[in-house]
């Protein structure tokens, strides 16, 4: 099998066909999926994770207003939902491996484990009033199980193929590549809301121990691709058109971070001894700090790109997506610091940060069903031979 060729120039497909090395595919027509309908890429997977994190941002700002905390909880449910839709959508269609042996849609595997990880998280956070503490335990656990499983086997699958059998251009590396690697992250921050839930010894000593390896495998890997990353813009030209989005992934990882120290240093004390629950703390405080202070650079480069590219005409592409995660995250990891001082100027920058990020779910969310209901006219209109 020929090795795949990718620079960052191309944009996944995610709402169309998806490339295969076989000829099998390659000879079925465009856009079907053997339904009829065209496929969809694990990308849009991005929509649960942009959904799910405006609710749970919501949860863990340091000031609140009255109805936050039930607009939330509906746009958790409605981040389920679509959870549910987008995963029965996906597992009917049997194109994994495609998507795996694929060098650009590899990358976006990533995203349907931190969906699972998301709504989970959300789940124990607004879901008790709707569904009881227990049932709400209970879905956590299982999504919060399922997400990481999966999380752990794109942080490891797809670096593996990517060294033994996709093949790049030297200036191929995109923020996209950052996708297969966070889940680990995103699971230690929300496996830590489970710690102080878990029976107490052993079960919950080993998932706060495996939330801190996890955290330091995901931060690792995340930091090695944006060295790569940056090198890219330097040393090449920079991403253009629907690729700019994912250049915001790399806030996202970086202040997700932050929020997994937080998280961790608030449940360290059910488990640790006091040194090392102190340790804890200090390591969510000045560690976090200065990762944040790292992710505000990466926010300016971001922006300055998108405003840039914005001039130019920015194309709508479900990568747009890529803009909602990473804010959430910037709201979680800020109110993070700002609970653990006390901060004025973070608790602000935490709410002004969580406005930004409903205006631009809003924007995103609009044009992503004026895009879903452009293919279904498309889809369900009439064969091209009898058009006239």
């Amino acid at each position: 099998m020929a090795p795949h060729t990718s620079t960052t120039q191309a944009v996944p497909p995610q709402g169309g066909p998806d490339p295969s090395s076989s000829g099998r595919a390659r000879a079925r027509p465009a856009g079907a999926d053997g339904t009829g309908r065209r496929p969809l890429g694990p990308g849009w997977f991005a929509a649960v994770m942009g959904t799910g994190i405006v609710a749970v941002a919501a949860a863990t700002l340091p000031r609140t207003l009255p109805g936050l905390r039930p607009a939330a909880t509906v746009v958790w449910a409605a981040a389920g939902l679509l959870l549910i839709v987008l995963a029965v959508r996906y597992l009917g269609q049997r194109r994994l491996r495609v998507h795996a042996g694929d060098p650009l849609l590899a990358q976006f595997l990533g995203a349907p484990p931190m969906a699972l990880l998301t709504v989970g998280a959300g789940t124990l956070l607004l879901g008790p009033r709707l569904l009881g503490e227990r049932v709400a335990l209970d879905v956590d656990r299982v999504l919060w199980s399922a997400g990481t499983v999966l999380g752990l086997a794109s942080a490891c699958a797809v670096p593996c193929l990517m060294v033994t059998r996709h093949r790049f251009t030297p200036d191929a590396a995109s923020g996209g590549w950052l996708l297969p690697v966070v889940p680990p992250i995103v699971s230690a921050a929300t496996g830590a809301l489970l710690v102080p839930r878990t029976p107490a010894g052993q079960p919950r000593l080993a998932l706060l121990l495996g939330c801190y390896a996890m955290l330091g495998l995901g931060l690792v890997a995340v930091l090695l691709v944006l060295a790569m990353v940056y090198s890219r813009l330097v040393h090449h030209e920079a991403p253009s058109g629907a690729a700019v989005p994912t250049v915001w992934i790399g806030v996202g990882a970086l202040d997700q971070a932050v929020t997994a120290l937080g998280a961790l240093a608030k449940a360290a004390p059910s488990t640790l001894p006091a040194p090392y629950a102190r340790g804890s703390a200090v390591a969510a405080l000045l560690g976090g700090l200065g990762i944040w202070g790292f992710a505000l650079l990466w926010l300016v480069l971001a922006l300055t790109l998108t405003v840039r590219e914005v001039r130019r005409g920015l194309p709508f592409a479900p990568t747009w997506w890529s803009f909602i995660f990473p804010l959430g995250a910037c709201v979680t990891g800020t109110s993070a610091i700002a609970a653990r001082t006390g901060s004025e100027p973070f608790v602000w920058s935490a709410v002004a940060l969580y406005v930004l990020l409903v205006a631009a779910w809003v924007v995103v969310g609009w044009h992503s069903l004026r895009h879903a209901a452009g293919l279904r006219r498309r889809a369900g209109g009439p064969p091209a031979h009898k058009a006239s």
